[in-house]
C-alpha cells in the first residue's frame, strides 16, 4: 500500500513537471503577455515597445500578410530602435508616397520560416560563425552569435542585437531587436 502511494505521488510529480515544460510561457514584450495562439500582428499590437512598428506595418499595408498563415520569423525593432534613425526618417517613411520604401525596410525584417534562436545559432555554427539570412524583402542579413547572443548585420553594416528571443506566435516567431535593419537603397 505504501509503495502504491509513493508511486502515485512520483507519477503525479512527473506529470506536473512535464506539464510545466510543455506550457512554458512566452516572455513578456513591451509590458504585455505574448500568446502562442495569437498571430504576429495581434501580439505586436499589445506591446508598448512596438507602437512605431505596428504603425509602419499598417502604413505599408502588411497587416494582412503578417496575420496570414506563415510561418514567419520577424526581427521586431523597438520604438527606441526607430528613434535611433536620423531625425524625420520615420515620419518620411510613413508618408503614402513612400509606401514602397517603407515596405522594403519592413520586409527586410521578415524571414519566410519559423526560426527559433537555437536553430539560428546552429546555422551560424554550421556555417563557421556567420550565416546569411535571406529576408522576404530580398535583403541578406549576416547572423552571428557571441556569448549566447545573436546579432544581425544589415547590408549597410548596421548591427542589431536580439534582446528578446523566441516569442512564439500562431504563425511564427518574433525576436525583438534594438536597431532597425536597413536595405541598400
Amino acid at each position: 500500500m505504501k509503495k502504491t502511494g509513493f508511486r502515485l505521488i512520483a507519477i503525479a510529480s512527473l506529470v506536473a513537471a512535464l506539464s510545466g515544460t510543455a506550457l512554458a510561457k512566452n516572455p513578456m514584450v513591451g509590458g504585455a503577455a505574448m500568446y502562442e495562439n495569437k498571430n504576429i500582428v495581434e501580439n505586436a499590437a499589445n506591446s508598448k515597445d512596438h507602437t512605431t512598428l505596428v504603425a509602419a506595418v499598417k502604413a505599408a499595408g502588411l497587416v494582412g500578410t503578417l496575420e496570414g498563415k506563415g510561418p514567419f520569423t520577424v526581427f521586431a525593432p523597438t520604438n527606441e530602435a526607430f528613434e535611433k534613425l536620423p531625425k524625420g526618417t520615420v515620419e518620411t517613411l510613413l508618408k503614402p508616397e513612400n509606401k514602397e520604401k517603407l515596405t522594403k525596410v519592413l520586409t527586410c525584417h521578415v524571414v519566410a520560416a519559423d526560426a527559433m534562436s537555437s536553430a539560428i545559432a546552429k546555422m551560424i555554427k554550421d556555417d563557421g560563425g556567420e550565416h546569411d539570412v535571406k529576408t522576404v524583402g530580398g535583403c541578406i542579413l549576416k547572423a552571428k552569435e557571441k556569448g549566447g547572443k545573436i546579432t544581425l548585420t544589415d547590408e549597410n553594416g548596421g548591427v542589431a542585437h536580439v534582446t528578446i528571443a523566441d516569442v512564439k506566435q500562431s504563425n511564427g516567431v518574433i525576436h525583438v531587436i534594438d536597431k532597425v535593419l536597413l536595405p541598400k537603397m
